[in-house]
């Protein structure tokens, strides 16, 4: 009810609630919904693969072994055969460590079983064929020094170290890992067999382990 001169009014109290009315409700105040922040300049996410982080990957197919770049890698990235030339292209091949070098050797000398193949399948490393190869150069040319000596000796002749050895072991140790596994890649190539070429390189440092006691049996022998 409105009271007093223009501009009064007087407060109803007490007013009975008209049926169908709803109650008036406290302002429970605002509520704020707050999202947490994506960088979408991450996606896709670049996981890294394997122990190295950063630019580490699973080795690709032997058509594009060495063609694209890696992914999350703050080198400069080169495309083509160029990035043969260059640490980068080689880093994933060396991601393993002493278990992984000792499991593959186990495996290498049981190859009928297969199990070889399918743990380098999507993993081959040239870390192990790399120091396999180049322990079993060492062994050579030091057993067969070893050997002359000891001729030289019984037969009561001078002896002379003779340097050829330790050539002739890396080229032949080294031309076989080489040349046999790149010639194999060429012609399943040609004959469009699924093959790659760092799993070859692979397969066959791998199979040069047991020429190493092989070697050292042999020497001992009488």
């Amino acid at each position: 009810m409105m009271s007093g001169g223009v501009g009064k009014y007087t407060h109803i109290d007490n007013q009975p609630q008209v049926s169908g009315s709803v109650p008036a409700v406290s302002d429970p105040g605002h509520v704020t919904v707050q999202f947490t922040d994506s960088n979408l300049q991450t996606f896709p996410p670049s996981g890294s693969q394997g122990k190295i982080s950063g630019g580490s990957r699973p080795p690709r197919d032997a058509d594009d072994t060495f063609s694209k770049p890696i992914s999350g890698s703050d080198e400069p990235q080169q495309g083509g055969w160029f990035r043969t030339f260059t640490i980068a292209a080689y880093k994933p091949y060396f991601d393993v460590d002493t278990t992984d070098v000792l499991e593959r050797i186990k495996d290498s000398l049981f190859p009928f079983r297969g199990t070889f193949t399918e743990k380098t399948a999507s993993n081959p490393d040239l870390y192990g064929p790399f120091w396999i190869c180049t322990t079993l150069i060492f062994v050579a040319a030091s057993i067969g020094t070893f050997v002359t000596y000891i001729a030289h000796k019984l037969q009561k002749k001078e002896w002379n170290y003779d340097i050829n050895l330790v050539t002739w072991s890396a080229g032949v140790f080294y031309g076989y890992v080489l040349l046999v596994p790149l010639a194999l890649y060429v012609i399943l190539k040609y004959f469009s067999a699924p093959s790659g070429l760092v799993q070859l390189f692979c397969l066959y440092g791998y199979s040069l382990f047991v020429f190493i006691p092989a070697l050292v049996m042999f020497s001992s022998s009488p």
